[in-house]
């Protein structure tokens, strides 16, 4: 007798209940998250989110650490993610836990960074019936997110988790939101345990770059007389850099990195010319004007690093670029040699070409090019007043932190604004993943909490963060999480009593028309440290720069924040203007 469809049907069924537990929604996230290896988890609850907290209540072997914003949740999963590689982790509630969370998310977005975002979302019943505390979360994000999910069922959770975090750190990283409805989250469902690969038929980004790309490449890269190699922040997310610095080794190229680039290759190397871009250094512009051959390596040509597109492609060059992404490529610039592919995956390739080849650079063309390169340097370019004993300059502030701290194991956060510019420029970094700032987006208030993710993630290591009266202000209440889960971090607040950089761009372009960017009512930093349970510092004289940052390090055990009082009227100098082409630089203030 045949078996009918129905019945194997129920069979199966059968078997698969016998073979599997039944858990709430709740908890088969949890279990999703032990499954990735999820360590810590940074959120706030609310009532849409509260089976989700029962279910971590329950379990001991991931965190949660409780923060005092939602923004700063995100931006300590993110900090956590950029330092380590791994996939950050954020847990917010439906309505305005979400709203509070987008500038998180969309800061991540804009620099690749690989995170799960869960938020709460009301009870499915009640989606689009302006129910409390609901907003169309799916619809927010969309524009600032990889990908998102709207789980509408219990017994979806785990494949909607596996393909989360699977998006989230293959092809060119991103945030992906998970949205979870509060029934949801409660039902009942049969879990038969969580899926070991994933499968998705219309996402399958390309890893191995074409060998014949590569190959025309490496004869572009082999005949150049004026060579360049421009990298990015897709040197870092790939883990790439061993790859970059082999490849420099052999050819003796020069190098650049961009802002989120930085410590892909070594600052104190000779063949790096410092940052390029809005705000880099005088030789590292002039090569990437006046190469004949550029390779691009994990970088978009953005605004801030080529400056005017016209005055960028007024040199005749040919420009190789390597990106995972295949909408980065000839974006802004056109280039000759596209190769798709991961970053680490293609250099691996065009090294062992390289080695292969019978044909070696050019070396008195190299030879010449070198020449010229240190004509470029020897204008030095980042000269200031290191000599001034009336006032603390912020670029000493930087140099002394290096000065202290480049042989020893630290990270270096910072928020946005001038001092952000001064920490790229004057801390030489010599390792990946140890300059954590926010790049694309450029948000404010980032600092503190990617300092206190990072503390997290290691806590042997020194955290310090750079930040400014005005951006710290923004995310502040963190404090309070750092006295909570002892991660002492060290701030550096140049405080200048100016948004500086806007007051910067006021009185360049404005005719120092300084609308609005005086802040005229600052707190007491060091009693507002110490209200929070920390150490607070007030450093006013340059002589006293070095003394408080090695008394600040003594104190391994506590966040110290360090209010050092610098010149106001300093500025973030090179700098190209708005419009303006890469070389068309402003080296001081003599230039303006």
């Amino acid at each position: 007798m045949e078996i009918s469809k129905a019945e194997i049907k129920s069979a199966a069924a059968a078997a698969a209940r016998s073979d599997s537990e039944e858990l709430r929604g709740a908890e088969i996230l949890v279990k999703a998250l032990q499954a990735e290896d999820v360590k810590y988890v940074w959120g706030y609850p609310g009532g849409a989110v509260l089976h989700i907290y029962d279910a971590f209540y329950k379990q001991d072997t991931i965190q949660h650490v409780l923060v005092r914003h939602e923004q700063a949740a995100v931006h300590a999963a993110d900090g956590y993610a950029r330092a380590t590689g791994d996939v950050g982790v954020a847990l917010v509630t439906s309505g305005p836990g979400l709203t509070n969370a987008v500038t998180g998310i969309a800061t991540a977005y804009m620099d690749s960074i690989p995170m799960v975002i869960i938020s709460g979302q009301v009870p499915t019943a009640a989606i689009g019936l302006d129910a409390f505390q609901e907003c169309d979360t799916v619809g927010i994000t969309r524009p600032i997110v990889k990908h998102n999910f709207l789980v509408k069922d219990a017994r979806d959770m785990a494949d909607v988790m596996k393909k989360a975090f699977h998006i989230a750190r293959t092809g060119r990283p991103g945030p992906v939101v998970v949205d979870v409805p509060k029934d949801v989250s409660f039902n009942k469902a049969a879990y038969k345990g969580y899926p070991e690969s994933v499968e998705m038929r219309s996402y399958n980004p390309v890893k191995k770059g074409h060998g014949g790309q590569i190959r025309k490449a490496l004869q572009l890269l082999l005949n150049a007389k004026r060579p360049y190699i421009y990298t990015g922040g897709g040197v870092l997310l790939s883990n790439a850099s061993p790859e970059l610095r082999q490849l420099v080794d052999m050819l003796n190229y020069p190098v650049t990195n961009t802002l989120m680039g930085l410590g892909a290759f070594p600052a104190s190397d000779r063949r790096f010319l410092g940052m390029l871009g809005m705000h880099g250094t005088w030789e590292a512009n002039n090569a990437m004007q006046n190469c004949d051959v550029l390779l691009a390596v994990g970088a978009r040509f953005d605004d801030r690093v080529i400056g005017n597109p016209k005055h960028f492609a007024s040199v005749d060059r040919k420009i190789i670029h390597i990106d995972i992404d295949p909408s980065s490529i000839s974006k802004r610039v056109k280039v000759d040699v596209p190769i798709v592919g991961d970053v680490k995956d293609v250099l691996t390739e065009l090294i062992a070409m390289v080695r292969e080849a019978n044909q070696k650079p050019d070396q008195a063309a190299l030879d010449a090019w070198w020449q010229q390169i240190e004509g470029w340097r020897a204008r030095d370019c980042m000269k200031y007043d290191r000599d001034n004993t009336e006032v603390i300059k912020p670029q000493k502030v930087i140099e002394t932190l290096w000065g202290m701290t480049k042989d020893a194991d630290a990270y270096i956060t910072s928020d946005v604004g001038q001092h952000q510019m001064w920490a790229a420029q004057y801390y030489h970094f010599d390792e990946p993943r140890r300059w954590i700032n926010s790049g694309g987006l450029g948000t404010m208030g980032v600092g503190i909490p990617y300092a206190m993710g990072i503390k997290l993630a290691k806590p042997e290591s020194e955290v310090f963060c750079v930040t400014g009266e005005g951006s710290v202000q923004m995310c502040i209440q963190e404090l309070s999480t750092c006295l909570q889960y002892n991660t002492p971090i060290k701030i550096l607040s140049l405080n200048n009593r100016y948004l500086g950089m806007v007051r910067q761009w006021q009185e360049i372009e404005y005719s120092g028309r300084y609308s609005h960017s005086y802040m005229d009512a600052l707190p007491n930093f060091v009693k507002l440290a110490e209200a929070y349970g920390h150490v607070g510092m007030l450093i006013e004289r340059p002589q006293d720069v070095e003394p408080a940052l090695r008394e600040a390090r003594k104190l391994k055990d506590r966040t110290v924040f360090m209010d050092f009082r610098t010149d106001p009227t300093e500025n973030v100098f090179p700098m190209v203007q708005a419009g303006k082409g890469i070389t068309e630089m402003l080296l001081g203030s003599e230039d303006l």
